[in-house]
């Protein structure tokens, strides 16, 4: 049996007799078989929505491999071999398998335990089949499938109700209405326009408020309106501020490569008169501005992110959301659940003069208790008032059920040798069908000068954020068995009842430490302004200007980005008015987090920087977050924003360290290609020193951050970035020039001597270039490892800030390689000689000299341009 089909299709079911609809979808009485349902299933697909596709380890690779920075080693790797190099080939290749095959590990490692959690959760539907209920996978659910509702299930499929006692279902997740929805098996008269209309229908994306009811399943999986809904939803989300820097990074770094690579090449070949060899040299160059280890280092920082976040009870299901939170500077989300603890609280029982009254509380709790119909919050919490004296083995005579015209609800109980009429509901319907008052035991008439009196306290309560709901009794002769509506009047009017969502007790500190560290809060609700105006006052967010979604659609555009950016709190806004008002946002150049859990949330997360939903969201708004929170709480996302900030500081560090290094190494470089009558360094030297120098990096994830970095938001800036990197790498150059001075004019590289094929003429001119090649090599590996320690801080280095242990380990690590290697068996093969102990102390002399100037030139760049 194949899903129902269209949205005529539907509309027809719906009128359709309930045995000739059973006959249509081939179904009976006793439901299913479990072979036909197989077959079912196995015809039309698992009852599940779209959700983003998971790649194969071989996609992955090839995805990761399109990086501009590997494609560039994957450049380098192919000519290096055809060449005839295979010594910097095999360097380049081992670069590239370090890079991407670290990169994927590490990732992979972090999805499969966000599987592992997901697959934690499993939802089940109860279904009658072979004439008995079962649970089964709501995935295993199909098209003629009888399924069993009751209070707080979930709608699983788009069904027809076949039967319904006191059914209510909530489709605020659809809709974004969030008064319940009564059903029947009946459709009400009047003409279909939508299938959502229909009171004998349910959508998946409901859930049931209460009462019970069984259902057929007209259409499953994708072909659902939520199905339909969800897949238009399924495009990638708009590139967030961490992937425009990443890419911003990675192209500055490309076209300085190209720039530097050309006139090297061109110095090189001129001057040496080898052209196949200054192509190895000048691609041996390009290595060595290429942070190829930059995929690695993001993600493994973002992956020990990801897992420090899921031991807050945070699940991270993009990496890259843990910089976003520490970038996001502007976080908007609902009030509900959030700053509000998201039930009702019974704060007031008064009477009609304003005060307490035991009688006006016992009343509404014997309304609450007596009663079939829809139980809802306010009842639930009257109902906590278990203290109370009242008697509960009173007899209910008869109900007269609420409804939403008259916007009231009656139970008749047997009470004190009468037959009592409760009535409980808003204050102008219950009042208007009230003659009298009563205070302690006194009736007085209900003249309009009291009544207007009672309107004007609803109407202040209400301002206030209060829902406020009246109370009144008659009493009828015990001989009554039967009532109607019409009953409903000349009512006593005892009081009213106030009930409040109360705010978090976390909600105000959570929201002053998001202010503390740079983040502005906004409220985007669909909630009326003058509630969500008190509950802001109430967790100390300062409200200012409200502005809401009929007002905002009256404003051109350019007002409408200023009341945005003025405005604490947006009511009364539709699903679409949310996303507005996040892309208006981000135009003004803020990054921006969204925290919600409906399908009417989706467009907005999607246009968000950053979005965050709970575990009890729907799925798709599930599907649609960056962030899962299983505590939907302001200080778990605090804590998430801080960590984010680590994680962004550390890669910072590697991008600013990098770029400084290997444009100053490559600064040199070029100088020294077009001095030198020899290469400065071989290519695969180079390599060599730039493979140790990416490996001493790999414990700037571990680092430590400084306190003062995560105290404010911090977004990519480029063009910061480009200015560290010209003025921290001259000073890199500068010690590597005083280094040629010293090898040329103090230890007689200056006397090299060649023949005009560029070949040393001598063994002695040979070996003055070994030297100097091995001077440089060891001297840039190692001022360039130990001026991490200065970068990686504004503070003084080693006294005011040291680095984790990890990162110091690696680093020295690297730093006693480099003096090892010029002894080493590998000597020879790399092309290096020892150095003679004089040049030892030069060399010291330097590194101390680098470091106090390095760390000097950074405190004035620091000031003079900031540190974003």
């Amino acid at each position: 049996m194949r899903n129902a089909g269209s949205s005529l299709d539907i509309k027809e079911l719906l009128l359709l007799p309930i045995a000739e609809l059973r006959e249509k979808m081939g179904v009976g009485e006793q439901g299913l078989a479990d072979e036909e349902a197989a077959e079912r299933l196995e015809e039309v697909g698992p009852n599940r929505i779209v959700s983003a596709r998971h790649e194969n380890w071989a996609r992955d690779i090839l995805r990761r491999c399109q990086n501009p920075l590997v494609i560039q080693l994957l450049v380098i790797l192919v000519v290096s071999y055809a060449l005839g190099d295979p010594y910097s080939g095999t360097v380049v290749l081992f670069m590239i398998l370090i890079s991407v095959g670290l990169s994927y590990v590490q990732e992979a490692r972090s999805t499969n335990a966000m599987r592992s959690l997901q697959r934690m959760v499993r939802t089940l539907a109860v279904v009658i089949r072979n004439g008995q209920e079962k649970e089964i996978a709501i995935e295993e659910v199909v098209p003629g499938d009888v399924v069993v509702l009751a209070a707080g299930s979930i709608i699983p499929a788009d069904l027809r109700i076949l039967m319904a006692k006191d059914f209510f279902v909530s489709q605020s997740a659809l809709t974004g209405e969030s008064m319940p929805i009564e059903k029947s098996a009946e459709l009400s008269a009047g003409s279909l326009q939508s299938p959502l209309e229909a009171n004998n229908a349910c959508f998946m994306g409901s859930n049931v408020v209460s009462g019970s009811a069984t259902g057929l399943v007209l259409l499953s999986g994708r072909a659902t309106y939520f199905g339909k809904i969800s897949e238009r939803l399924a495009k990638r989300k708009e590139t967030t501020s961490f992937e425009k820097g990443i890419h911003g990074f990675t192209m500055l770094m490309v076209r300085c490569m190209v720039v530097m690579v050309a006139i090297v090449f061109l110095i090189v070949g001129a001057t040496k008169h080898n052209w196949s060899e200054a192509l190895l040299f000048g691609l041996s160059i390009a290595v060595g501005l290429t942070p190829e280890m930059l995929p690695m280092i993001l993600t493994v920082c973002l992956s020990k992110g990801a897992l420090l976040m899921s031991k807050k009870k945070v699940i991270v299901r993009r990496l890259d959301a843990i910089q976003n939170f520490g970038a996001m500077d502007v976080l908007c989300t609902d009030k509900t659940g959030t700053l509000t603890q998201d039930r009702v609280v019974l704060e007031r029982h008064v009477d009609v003069t304003g005060r307490e009254s035991e009688d006006v509380l016992r009343y509404a709790w014997m309304n609450s208790y007596y009663q079939t119909g829809l139980r809802n919050l306010l009842d639930r919490a009257v109902l906590a008032h278990t203290e109370l004296d009242v008697d509960r083995d009173c007899i209910k005579v008869d109900e007269i059920p609420f409804d939403f015209q008259r916007r009231r609800m009656s139970v008749i109980i047997g009470y004190e040798g009468a037959h009592v009429l409760i009535c409980k509901g808003a204050v102008e319907e219950v009042s208007a069908i009230c003659s009298h008052y009563q205070v302690d035991e006194e009736i007085y008439p209900l003249i309009p000068f009291v009544r207007e009196d009672l309107l004007e306290e609803y109407r202040d309560l209400s301002a206030e954020g209060y829902r406020v709901v009246a109370v009144a009794y008659r009493e009828f002769d015990q001989t009554r068995q039967s009532f109607s509506k019409a009953d409903e009047r000349g009512l006593i009017l005892l009081g009213y009842i106030a009930f409040f969502d109360p705010p978090k007790d976390t909600a105000e500190a959570a929201i002053q430490a998001l202010v503390d560290h740079g983040v502005a809060v906004k409220i985007l609700t669909g909630d009326n302004e003058l509630v969500s105006r008190k509950v802001c006052t109430a967790v100390g967010l300062k409200a200012g200007r409200v502005a809401t979604g009929p007002e905002l659609e009256k404003l051109p555009p350019n007002d409408f980005l200023r009341v945005v950016q003025e405005a604490n709190v947006l009511a009364r806004l539709a699903p679409a008015q949310k996303e507005g008002v996040i892309q208006a946002l981000k135009k003004q150049g803020h990054v921006v987090g969204f925290m919600g859990d409906g399908i009417n949330d989706v467009m907005a997360m999607k246009s968000a920087d950053v979005a965050i939903s709970v575990d009890t969201a729907v799925d798709v708004a599930k599907e649609s977050a960056d962030i899962i929170l299983l505590e939907k709480s302001l200080m778990v996302l605090e804590e998430g924003i801080i960590e984010g900030r680590k994680v962004f500081g550390n890669i910072i560090k590697y991008i600013k360290m990098g770029s400084s290094s290997n444009f100053g190494n490559m600064f040199s470089m070029l100088g020294a290609s077009y001095l030198l009558p020899f290469l400065p360094m071989l290519p695969v030297q180079v390599l060599i020193n730039n493979l140790l120098y990416d490996i001493s990096q790999v414990g700037i994830p571990s680092d430590r951050v400084d306190q003062e970095y995560i105290t404010r938001p911090r977004k990519w800036n480029i063009s910061n970035i480009r200015k560290f990197m010209m003025f921290l790498g001259p000073v890199s150059s500068l010690f590597d020039y005083c280094t040629f001075f010293v090898l040329l004019y103090l230890f007689g590289c200056a006397s090299y001597k060649a023949f005009p094929s560029g070949e040393p003429a001598d063994a002695h001119s040979a070996y003055l270039a070994t030297l100097f090649h091995s001077t440089w090599f060891v001297e840039s590996l190692l001022t360039q490892t130990l001026i991490v320690h200065v970068i990686r801080t504004r503070r003084i280095p080693f006294l005011q800030s040291r680095s984790s242990p990890f990162l110091a380990l690696m680093t020295l690590l690297v730093m006693v390689i480099g003096v090892w290697l010029p002894y080493s068996p590998f000597a020879s093969f790399l092309g290096l000689v020892p150095l003679p102990a004089l040049l030892w102390v030069w060399i010291a002399g330097f590194m101390v000299a680098y470091v106090a100037l390095a760390h000097f030139v950074k405190t004035w760049f620091y000031r003079r341009f900031g540190d974003e």
